[in-house]
């Protein structure tokens, strides 16, 4: 599904009551980048908690099966690969592409496996640099269908991608992404300006069951142009940047997947024609402990504790929020297309309903800020820089030491200098990667 988006304002749809059902099931989900995912071992993920497992096949086919052996129930993502098949690592029992269950170690030789024993296959695809994932099993999933940005395809685009697991529901994710009025607050001193919040003017140019499409702008700024932002269910966001004078052309794309009821994943992808020298030559880790982690941080605190606060009040969005229309229309919006097409979703929280959702026990100490599990040891990138740098401080403590050591045994001076200096030199490269090292575990906290 190539995004070709129309811009001239309407009302919203009058589409029929066929049209309106969205079935859940029916959709691509994004599951990772491809450069995130695991070489030869097996990789687990959810869907709406309904647990998965991707590996690949001999041939070097990319297989998505139920992550739960047939035999006990045990994860198959704590097995291994041999072969191309997937091996439970309980009792033996092999897997292959299309679920079947080929070897059971405890069967006679001659025994004929049963039917039973196989397990539930997806269709899995590689796109755009995106694993997707086609949630009804045993069926293909029409790949047009797929949201793809029309601009990856022309090569002076350059993207830079970001992944990280989040302690809530995708519903508060793309309300949190659907709501530009925030930036210059909850983001304040990092990709906005407190000095910068002001009313805006905000449009529902288009609502239907295939997604919204909107578009803001600033009142303060004289014939401000228009900012186009829109939901393409159930699981992208893109903002469009065009820049006339300069010929600048880009976006974010920020899509997501809910891996369970309070959390989900989300894929960011920055891309244009402008500054592709940084986006092509700064390490993808440089670029997430810089920026991304920092942005991700700035109000994903706010948004847990936002989430616990409905749940505690027990009543729907629409008695508990105040809406404004010079910066919320988009977002309850959203909400307001839950209540109209998410009757088929495991669970949402609309603005005048909700399924599945249940208040708990209001806890004001809630610690969602985990950058080394939410971020670092998904990233490939990431996780590989943070075992590099932890290799490289233990590395140089051992030789401040060894020079530590020499330099009390030689007599000669110049050489007890010299020594002295390279471990006192050793001492300062361990501080330093000790301190890059902290950049991978400890989240940006709001003063």
């Amino acid at each position: 599904m190539t995004l070709e988006i129309q811009r001239t304002p309407t009302s919203t749809l009058e589409i029929t009551e066929e049209k309106q059902e969205f079935n859940w099931r029916q959709c691509w989900y994004p599951v990772c980048f491809v450069q995130d995912l695991p070489k030869n071992v097996p990789y687990s993920f959810s869907l709406y908690d309904e647990p998965f497992v991707l590996f690949t096949n001999k041939d070097g086919q990319l297989i998505c099966l139920t992550d739960r052996c047939s035999h006990r129930a045990a994860r198959l993502s704590d097995g291994q690969i041999i072969d191309g098949k997937i091996e439970c690592s309980y009792h033996g029992w092999q897997f292959g592409q299309n679920g079947e269950c080929l070897h059971i170690p405890q069967l006679p030789a001659d025994a004929k496996i049963p039917a039973s024993a196989c397990i539930e296959s997806f269709q899995v695809v590689e796109h755009q640099g995106i694993i997707w994932i086609w949630a009804q099993a045993s069926e293909a999933g029409k790949e047009e269908l797929i949201p793809t940005l029309a601009d990856l395809e022309n090569p002076i685009f350059v993207s830079t991608d970001y992944m990280r697991d989040l302690p809530y529901d995708q519903s508060y994710f793309i309300e949190n992404i659907i709501d530009p009025a925030h930036v210059p607050i909850s983001h304040d001193g990092i990709m906005g300006r407190r000095d910068d919040a002001q009313p805006l003017e905000m449009e529902v140019v288009e609502s239907s069951n295939k997604g919204i499409r909107g578009r803001y702008k600033y009142t303060r700024t004289p014939n401000a142009s228009w900012n186009y932002l829109d939901f393409i269910a159930p699981n992208l966001i893109t903002y469009k940047i065009n820049i006339v004078q300069k010929g600048w052309q880009g976006g974010v794309a920020l899509y997501s997947i809910p891996l369970g009821k309070d959390r989900c994943r989300i894929l960011l992808r920055n891309y244009g024609n402008f500054f592709t020298w940084k986006l092509k030559n700064m390490p993808l880790w440089l670029d997430h402990i810089l920026v991304r982690n920092k942005i991700l941080e700035g109000d994903l605190q706010l948004v847990v504790q936002q989430k616990a606060q409905v749940e505690r009040l027990g009543e729907n969005l629409k008695q508990v929020y105040l809406p404004l229309k010079t910066s919320d229309t988009l977002v309850i919006e959203y909400r307001k297309w839950l209540d109209k097409f998410g009757s088929s979703l495991p669970f949402y929280q609309g603005y005048a309903s909700a399924k599945n959702i249940d208040g708990g026990e209001f806890n004001t100490n809630l610690t969602p800020l985990d950058r080394f599990a939410q971020h670092t040891q998904i990233c490939n990138s990431c996780n590989q820089a943070y075992q590099t740098t932890n290799k490289l401080k233990q590395t140089f403590i051992g030789v401040a030491i060894a020079f530590a050591a020499i330099a009390i045994l030689v007599d000669a001076y110049y050489l007890k200098i010299a020594t002295v200096s390279a471990a006192l030199l050793a001492v300062g490269l361990a501080v330093f990667a000790q301190k890059l090292k902290i950049k991978f575990e400890r989240s940006y906290t709001r003063h």
